[in-house]
Formats: structure tokens, sequence, C-alpha cells
């Protein structure tokens, strides 16, 4: 049976669904309810609420410690979509896909076949851990979150003030003036790392300021030779010393094979989704 999306949860402006397949029981989309809204810091403050509320629930109901965050800007995939999930429609899409101990398969494993051969997990599968998540989401949006899921509230804090400011139980020391790093791996394909302002480690780590900025700099990145888009994964850090990475790389309608096999090959992609 072909499975129709599952609202799981509703915000303001994004919700999180359930894939129409799929590909293991810790894949979410983060969905833009309205396709027209603007991606801006209210946009990015509500994207990061939904963002903690599915990533408390998963670690909740699963015990998903990682999750990977998988999307694309200006590009849509096309024919059999190796290494990328399946465009749901137009509409902006963010696919979580989390990691947990005992998982039967995983997201690069099955990401890695073409979208035909993938093998979705069956509904009568999910019904029981959709209903937990629901149940866990609305517990954690409802009241303040329990020592065991330390994740941000909707409206992070305001960013601090001063030459050089600490987030608040992050670790992580900022610059006001500082905007996010861009390091080019790959000038041909091409295949860029943005990363973070103050070199966040995680998604929970970051301010809606900074979410408009990494936008921004991703929309800024030039597209030669044909180029129309961009194929992205974010990475957290797996190390103190680390900091979340997003992988952009370049896409083009010509192209005649999908590089992000090839990117699954950069060890903290691999450790993120195979």
């Amino acid at each position: 049976m072909v499975l129709s999306r599952q609202l799981l949860f509703r915000s303001g402006i994004w919700e999180l669904a359930r894939p129409r397949h799929p590909l293991t029981a810790g894949h979410i989309l983060i969905r833009l309810s309205d396709p027209s809204t603007e991606f801006n810091e209210a946009s990015a403050a509500d994207w990061l609420h939904c963002h903690h509320l599915a990533r408390a629930a998963l670690q909740d109901v699963l015990g998903a410690g990682r999750c990977a965050v998988m999307f694309a800007h200006r590009w849509h995939p096309l024919g059999s979509a190796v290494g990328e999930p399946v465009a749901e429609s137009s509409t902006p899409t963010f696919h979580l896909f989390a990691r947990w101990e005992g998982e039967t398969t995983t997201p690069g494993r099955q990401l890695s076949l073409p979208s035909h051969r993938r093998v979705a997990e069956p509904e009568h599968a999910l019904e029981a851990v959709d209903m937990e998540l629901r149940q866990s989401i609305r517990f954690f949006e409802s009241g303040p979150l329990s020592d065991a899921h330390e994740t941000p509230g909707a409206h992070p804090a305001p960013r601090p003030t001063g030459p050089h400011s600490r987030e608040p139980g992050s670790g992580v020391v900022r610059d006001p003036e500082e905007g996010p790093r861009l390091v080019s791996l790959d000038a041909a394909q091409p295949h860029c790392v943005i990363e973070p302002p103050g070199s966040a480690r995680e998604i929970a780590e970051l301010q809606p300021a900074d979410m408009v900025a990494i936008a921004a700099t991703l929309g800024a990145l030039p597209l030669p030779g044909g180029m129309s888009g961009f194929s992205c994964v974010a990475v957290e850090a797996a190390s103190d010393d680390g900091s979340l990475r997003i992988h952009a790389v370049g896409r083009s309608g010509a192209e005649t094979e999908s590089p992000l096999p090839a990117l699954f090959t950069f060890p903290e992609v691999n450790l993120a989704l195979l």
C-alpha cells in the first residue's frame, strides 16, 4: 500500500509529517505549510521549534540520539534519485533521518538504491510508533522538557550581547559580527560546506538569525556550468571539537549520474547516514 502523508504535528508555519515512503521508522519531514511563506527569523524560529520537538520525540520513542537532515535547494530530484529522498512536492521540505541502536536498516543504505528499489516501512509497523510520536510531541509542546531531553523550546533565547558571548548551556562562544563560514571542497562539482556562526555543534544550538544567515549563504552560492541547484546534507558534530556542517553539492538536470554516492564517502556523512 502506498502510504499517504501522515501528519504528526502542525505549528504556526511548519509541520511534522511522515513522508509518503518512509525509509526508516526515524524518517520524518519538516514541511512548510504555506509555500508562499518567506524564510525570515519568525519562520526560522518555528522551524527550530518543530525540529526540537521532533528530536525530543524521536529520542523518547526510538532512543534516537543522532540525526541528519537532508534537503534540496533550487533542485528537484529526478529519475531514480540515487543518494537523496524523492521529492514529496515543490513545497520546501526537510528530511530528518534519526539514528538509534537496533535499527534494521540505515538511511544511507536505502538512499544508495534507486528510488524504485527502496523498501518503505510498512504502514502497520509505523502505526504504533506514530501514535507514540504524537503523544510525545504533545507532551514536549505542552510543558517543559524533561531532564532526559534538554532540547530548546519554541523561541530560543535572545542572542547575548557583548564582543564574545556564550549561549546558555551550549558552550558556543559567539562573535555578534560573525557570519557563516564557507569552505569549497570541489569547485568543479561544485561541493561546498557551510559552517554556522560560532561553530555550533548541533542544530539545537542555532538561533533563528543563524538559520537566516545560513540560508542567505546557500542562496548566494554560484551555479557554474549549467548547475541549477544543490542537494544538501546537514551533519552534526561527532566530537567536542567539531561543528555543524551543511554539505551543499551542485546539481544539474544534464548530469549523467548522481554525485551523492561520492558524498557518502566523506567520513562525517558516512557516519551520519550509513
